[in-house]
């Protein structure tokens, strides 16, 4: 082939594939745009709704329905991002996340990965927790094989470093293992923290992947329920 006529096929082939690659995105900024509701930036997974009762405020919910079911909202926020000074958290919601977490977290891949830590042969110094402010992860139990303790789970916005412990606001509650890494009852005797916040300077909620699709399921089986009453 003519050199000349090379150079012009490979020009017009390269135009071309410009111009087709806006076209390729395009669908998908039709899709993200095709949502009821906006989510945070810093959490996709939240989504941002207008309070159907105050045009002033924004109400979060890890629900994407329109208009949001206020009883189930994670909280309210003037402002955006949502910050400890601007969010009120939803009474009903710190509930309905403990009774998740009681039913469901020892069935999470990732407390169960933590649990494993007390069936090594090495085990972990787990003597008892700390002052509680990010200090070394002494967890109920002594260490080494045979001996049992307490896992502190903790929300994903801010983990810990290992072998550390989370900071209390961050800490949603704790299950008991024993030395073999079998959860204590079968369940681990969930026991909440007390003093766990949905928002701090940190960011808001951070679930596992797991927890959050259980905090889903059980959110869209409380709002069936409520349409069903209306």
């Amino acid at each position: 082939m003519c050199p000349v006529l090379y150079q012009m096929l490979a020009n017009n082939l390269v135009r071309s594939t410009r111009r087709i690659r806006p076209a390729s995105r395009f669908p998908i900024l039709r899709l993200r745009g095709a949502r009821h509701a906006s989510t945070l930036p810093e959490n996709p997974h939240i989504y941002v709704h207008r309070h159907p009762l105050d045009p002033s405020k924004r109400l979060l919910s890890l629900l994407p329905t329109e208009p949001a079911t206020l009883q189930l909202a994670i909280g309210t926020c003037n402002v955006l991002p949502p910050t400890p000074q601007n969010f009120e958290t939803n009474p009903n919601f710190l509930p309905i996340l403990s009774s998740v977490f009681a039913t469901h977290a020892t069935s999470d891949p990732y407390v169960q990965s933590q649990a494993s830590v007390y069936a090594s042969p090495g085990g972990m110094d787990l003597s008892g927790p700390d002052d509680g402010a990010g200090g070394a992860n002494h967890q109920g139990g002594a260490g080494g094989a045979g001996h049992g303790g307490w896992i502190h789970i903790s929300d994903l916005r801010n983990p810990p470093d290992y072998g550390r412990i989370a900071w209390p606001e961050d800490i949603l509650g704790s299950v008991e293992v024993d030395g073999n890494g079998r959860f204590a009852g079968g369940t681990g005797g969930w026991q909440d923290s007390g003093t766990y916040r949905v928002v701090t300077r940190e960011g808001i909620l951070g679930l596992t992947d797991y927890m959050r699709g259980k905090m889903v399921e059980k959110l869209q089986e409380l709002e069936r329920q409520i349409k069903q009453n209306s």
